[in-house]
């Protein structure tokens, strides 16, 4: 998922910034979610300066099977999950999508 993309299924008050310092301060205990499958809407890993190492998030991904570019990027469409709920919003592409994958 993206951040935007989060944030607008958690609602008003969320965006995609606040998704990303919130992903930031999950403790790495094991119990916590799956931050690194959560990258920014154009295809690209954010966390480059908050791990060590810098491409940590990106190793993660590739050790799943996501394919970056020379730049960084992922087709980001190939690997984007949506949650069913928003399926058929994403499908029609209507206004809404906009906010989906801000």
């Amino acid at each position: 998922m993206s951040y935007g993309q989060v944030a607008r299924v958690l609602g008003a008050g969320y965006d995609a910034r606040a998704i990303g310092n919130v992903m930031h301060a999950t403790p790495d205990d094991g119990r916590s979610i799956p931050w690194h499958r959560v990258i920014n809407a154009q295809g690209k890993c954010s966390t480059a300066g908050l791990t060590v190492p810098p491409d940590l998030q990106q190793r993660l991904l590739e050790a799943e099977g996501v394919v970056f570019d020379e730049k960084g990027r992922c087709q980001i469409e190939k690997y984007l999950w949506t949650p069913p709920e928003y399926e058929e919003e994403t499908k029609r592409g209507n206004e809404n999508q906009g906010d989906l994958f801000s």
